[in-house]
């Protein structure tokens, strides 16, 4: 299916008039008031839902094994939940994460 220069660049200004719009109404509208305290508290666990969500079908469901779990990024994934768990320090489980990440794909790559 292809598209001329005329439906793409169409496509991308509703996109981008659409996000405006999305934004414009929470900022724009109700940004220079006092948001409720149900709310504020909400809001304060995005990021916690937001970065699982993302990972977690790039760990269970990785595009580089086909679709079939990889133990390497599993066993990343666990180290970064336990030492986050375990330290309550966002940076230091990523970090962990990644170290084990790394090793693990370095000790497993094809020589």
């Amino acid at each position: 299916m292809t598209y001329s220069d005329a439906s793409v660049w169409g496509i991308i200004a509703a996109l981008a008039l659409g996000t405006y719009l999305i934004r414009f109404s929470f900022l724009g509208l109700i940004g220079d008031r006092p948001l409720p305290p149900v709310v504020l508290r909400m809001l304060r666990y995005t990021p916690v839902a937001v970065l699982p969500g993302m990972v977690a079908p790039l760990v269970l469901w990785p595009a580089a094994t086909d679709g079939q779990t990889d133990p390497v990024r599993l066993m990343a994934a666990l180290v970064t939940f336990g030492v986050g768990y375990w330290r309550k320090n966002v940076l230091l489980a990523m970090l962990a994460g990644a170290l084990v990440l790394s090793v693990g794909l370095s000790l497993t790559a094809p020589r």
